[in-house]
């Protein structure tokens, strides 16, 4: 074997080491922990003199420290500083319907970047055993932890795209249950209740959000607000907002929500039709870059061959 074969190999063995070693110590308990005594220290202070107690229990007057915390706490941290948009992944989370705060969406972004950094290395070293190691091979890990990051994101875009879609299928139907409810001489909380009862989609889901602001004393007004602002869907901001001014001016709900299912029902339609037209768009390129070419190949092919014997 020749010396870089050699150095691969004792990388993964060193590694596997390494990584049993790091899982034995994960499992025991923690050999640095304060003892009894440093413990219950700072709670004695007035019952026992501070010359007795051991030395450095005692806060010391200088700059307030800084908890810095685990190294796994601090990569998180640095992770979260460098790609920012807290605010904007925020958003999208609620989109998404996905129970997380940015920063842990972040750390599990962190996890899929550090096991995409470590599948690259196994490569990399199982390249450098099987003798096929190229300089360019050299970046696979990289470009594996980029790859793993990239996927969470998309993964997460995927998933506010299909919500949002879903979202707004769901509007028109639910106004209109509400517009029926309302007609048959409910009050809107009331409306709200037995929707949000009944109903098993991703609207239903969150008017049962509302309801539940509502029961634990927030306004109705500033629960649907908070909705709307919350998934940023057009239609059903539209509709929040009618709403809101028909129960701050007295005008009545039913028409309202009517109006406002046949608009919600108008841009489904505005929606269908862009599709359709994205999808004949998507239909030519099969045609153009694979059908037409291949026409044209067995209609010229035979005049050429047929040529090319003649001239021979």
């Amino acid at each position: 074997m020749s010396g870089v074969t050699d150095a691969a190999l004792a990388v993964l063995l060193g590694g596997l080491l390494a990584a049993g070693i790091l899982c034995i110590l994960a499992a025991a308990p923690r050999w640095g922990a304060a003892s009894l005594t440093t413990r219950i220290a700072p709670y004695v202070r007035d019952a026992v003199d501070d010359a007795v107690l051991p030395s450095g229990i005692l806060p010391r007057v200088s700059v307030l420290p800084l908890h810095t915390g685990s190294g796994w706490e601090r990569l998180k941290s640095v992770f979260v500083r460098g790609l920012g948009g807290s605010d904007a992944l925020a958003l999208r989370l609620a989109q998404a319907g996905v129970d997380q705060t940015p920063a842990s969406f972040r750390a599990r972004q962190l996890a899929w970047v550090v096991t995409g950094f470590g599948v690259g290395c196994v490569l990399v070293v199982i390249l450098a055993l099987t003798g096929r190691m190229t300089p360019p091979a050299a970046v696979l890990p990289v470009l594996t932890a980029a790859a793993g990051a990239v996927v969470v994101d998309l993964l997460l875009t995927a998933r506010v795209k299909a919500r949002l879609a879903r979202l707004s299928d769901e509007l028109p139907t639910t106004l209109e249950f509400l517009a029926l409810c309302l007609s048959a001489g409910e009050g809107f909380l009331d409306a709200l209740r037995r929707v949000a009862a009944i109903g098993s989609g991703e609207l239903t889901h969150e008017l049962r959000q509302v309801v539940l602001a509502v029961g634990t004393g927030s306004p109705l007004a500033d629960a649907l607000a908070e909705m709307a602002a919350k998934l940023r869907l057009p239609g059903l901001s539209r509709a929040v907002d009618q709403v809101i001014a028909a129960l701050e001016h007295g005008a009545p709900l039913a028409g309202v929500l009517h109006s406002q299912a046949a608009d919600a029902r108008e841009d489904a339609k505005r929606a269908l039709i862009e599709q359709a037209g994205r999808r004949e768009i998507y239909m030519m390129l099969p045609l153009v870059f694979l059908i037409l070419p291949l026409s044209v190949l067995f209609a010229v092919f035979p005049g050429m061959f047929i040529l090319r014997l003649g001239l021979g």
